[in-house]
């Protein structure tokens, strides 16, 4: 490739895998790597997936990347000891969280504990009313005084969350900045920077959260700058948030608790890229993985987002794209619970050692293993040759572990496996769309990950989801979406009031300052202000009621009347869709605000295959299959040789380096003139 030539590349790091797609900017063709992801080597990795890429550092103009840094630290809990500043009388918040039991029928549950400890949650002498009056001004003798001793026990990090906070920041501003000046190089997370929405519990944990991680993220991104330095790269490197957004290297680094998504992000950001070119407008995205199944949904063109969620039990508030992961990968483990019931994940073999057939000292059967037993896998053609797998390993550790304790073959052990993985897959799909009174089979599922085809139609069949999508390169699909991913910065603000004409100009007001502040954001990045699109949204709920759906707002509504009615009655569709009633005259309460800035960076373009002859089979193999005893005869095929327009039967195995797509008996696969794999039921 001529130096000449400009070159974006995306980098998103899974548990197995970093996947790395590089565009030509000229003519927006992109192509993918892969190679294994090993956690403490991550930036040195990084470097060397760079360099398999075969192209001058110095035309690199831009790196995008998604991380799992920060969910890693969280998940493991292996981040920095906080330290908690809070309103004098409210540092038990972060125990006393909701006073409830999630799951009320567990009398032995016990939530996790918290990440700070009780003598490290100190008071402030502070007080700021719901509506932002300063009640008590701050004691900022107080902020030393409690800093002092945090430090005196071994703090890293600083949390600071003021009651009230969201609504008047002046507090925590002072309090940061005290801290800043005695010590300039303790990290320091804010509350109305981290989450500036009400619920105390919420976002206290938030800030907790963000504090707890920042030094390992701030740690990583340094180092990872560093080593690019090291190599010539000085060009921006921009980080993948759980919004679907990028942001650069600062704001990733002090808001680390945004990124903790990122990965997935990247692949439904790419889902709704491609299914606008395929005309689908109702998505259901599968990521399948090596740990994880992710879930998400684009519903009449739009992706559903959320404003809080959960990680190991502890809550998070931020704009985030809606999704759900379980423990149902290639590398989740088969194992029998204590009643002697075969359960699949969430523990994962990961990358190391892996699944059995791997080869590098596993030992506990995976779902891996499972497809290789049944034939779906070639263990001498696994990564395009790249990877021998070891079948006899494989039947050994599933025969020992699951089938002669359950009195089965190995085949059906295997079959087994493979069955309670798929129920779980599309137990995920139903929560996100039957619990939402969307029907699946008025969705196309599209489907990616490294084992995104091997599951796609069988899950597809429990849901009666009539069509599949397969996209190129599936397997580097959420690195290839984060290089379709625009800067994004997100603002929000809580203040509860009546929606009603009364009041309709004051929120309309909010509007404007947080489309301000999110625009501002994004200039730094060199868009001009004129090119800079905005997404308003605003968090309603019946008056008297406790929680809220969140409805967008047409940017260029400034007459009241329409602004009150549209948003009313979106807003009462979405109730009734969900709960099944919502009332016309009702009194409604608007309770946050939110306004979203984005900058537009060019996507790839998706080239049309050139014409060419009919691919053919490359051999036959014995594929078991779910409702048949016996194994069936199965055709293979090699992606790459596949002719726009080519149909392939079932049963069939199409295979491509990254990736397996299994195509079921009553199936049948086509090659569409881009090259992707729109799978269908024949009967």
């Amino acid at each position: 490739m001529s130096g000449h030539t400009s070159y974006r590349v995306a980098v998103d790091v899974g548990g197995t895998f970093m996947d790395f797609v590089i565009m030509d900017e000229a003519t927006g063709i992109a192509r993918v790597e892969k190679i294994s992801s090993i956690a403490d080597q991550l930036p040195t990795q990084f470097i060397q997936g760079l360099a398999s890429l075969e192209v001058p550092i110095a035309s690199l103009r831009q790196i995008f990347h998604g991380m799992t840094v920060g969910v890693n630290a969280l998940v493991q809990e292996r981040g920095a000891k906080v330290g908690l500043l809070t309103t004098k009388g409210f540092r038990d918040v972060l125990e006393m969280g909701r006073g409830g039991r999630k799951p009320v029928y567990n009398f032995l549950h016990q939530a996790p504990p918290p990440l700070v400890e009780r003598d490290l949650r100190c008071e402030v002498r502070e007080r700021v009313t719901y509506d932002g009056q300063i009640l008590t001004p701050i004691e900022l003798q107080d902020v030393d005084e409690q800093v002092d001793f945090l430090l005196s026990q071994g703090v890293q990090a600083i949390a600071i969350c003021f009651l009230h906070a969201y609504a008047q920041p002046g507090h925590e501003i002072a309090a940061r900045e005290r801290i800043r000046s005695r010590h300039p190089h303790l990290a320091v997370s804010v509350s109305h920077e981290i989450a500036a929405e009400w619920r105390e519990y919420e976002r206290t944990s938030t800030t907790v959260l963000n504090a707890f991680i920042q030094p390992t993220v701030q740690a990583y991104l340094d180092q990872l700058k560093q080593e690019l330095a090291g190599i010539g790269y000085h060009e921006p490197l921009a980080i993948m948030q759980s919004s679907g957004g990028v942001a650069d290297l600062e704001t990733a680094g002090s808001k680390p608790i945004r990124t903790l998504m990122s990965g997935p992000a990247g692949g439904v950001i790419g889902a709704k890229f491609l299914s606008d070119r395929l005309g689908f407008s109702n998505v259901i995205c599968t990521d399948v993985g090596g740990t994880t199944y992710d879930v998400a949904i684009i519903e009449d063109g739009r992706i559903l987002e959320r404003s809080q969620m959960e990680i190991a039990d502890r809550p998070i508030l931020g704009s985030l794209i809606d999704v759900i992961s379980i423990g149902a990968g290639g590398g989740s483990i088969a194992w029998l619970d204590h009643r002697g019931g075969l359960q699949v994940g969430p523990q994962s073999a990961g990358a190391s050692p892996g699944p059995v057939c791997f080869g590098r000292g596993g030992q506990e059967p995976t779902v891996t293993d499972a497809h290789l037993l049944l034939g779906r896998l070639d263990p001498d053609d696994f990564l395009g040759g790249r990877m021998k797998l070891d079948r006899d390993g494989a039947r050994a550790a599933i025969d020992a572990r699951i089938a002669r304790p359950l009195g089965l073959d190995t085949i059906s052990a295997a079959q087994g496996i493979i069955s309670i993985a798929e129920t779980n897959m599309a137990n995920a799909i139903r929560s996100k769309t039957v619990e939402r009174g969307l029907d699946p089979r008025e969705f196309v599922i599209l489907a990616y990950g490294g084992g995104g085809g091997l599951f796609a139609c069988s899950v597809a069949d429990e849901l009666e989801v009539p069509k599949v999508v397969v996209p190129n390169a599936p397997a580097n699909f959420s690195a290839w979406g984060i290089l379709t991913t625009d800067y994004m910065e997100d603002a929000v603000r809580t203040r509860v009031l009546p929606f009603n004409g009364l009041n309709i100009g004051t929120v309309i007001d909010q509007l404007e300052e947080l489309s301000v502040s999110a625009v501002a954001a994004i200039t730094r990045y060199g868009f001009p202000d004129d090119q800079v699109e905005r997404q308003c949204r605003l968090d309603l709920r019946y008056a008297n009621q406790e929680y809220t759906i969140t409805v967008e707002i047409d940017v260029d509504w400034r007459e009241p009347g329409a602004f009150l009615a549209t948003a009313r009655q979106r807003f009462i569709d979405a109730h009734r869709q969900l709960y099944g009633h919502g009332s016309l005259d009702a009194d409604l309460e608007v309770v946050s605000v939110r306004c979203r800035a984005i900058g537009r960076v060019r996507a790839p373009e998706i080239a049309a295959l050139a014409p060419r002859a009919a691919g053919t089979p490359v051999r036959e193999q014995l594929v078991h299959f779910a409702g048949s005893p016996d194994p069936h005869v199965t055709s293979v095929f090699v992606r790459d040789t596949l002719a726009p327009g080519q149909i392939i039967p079932g049963p069939a195995i199409i295979n491509e380096w990254t990736m397996t797509t299994v195509v079921p008996p009553q199936w049948q696969a086509t090659c569409d003139g881009v090259g992707n794999l729109i799978l269908e039921r024949t009967h």
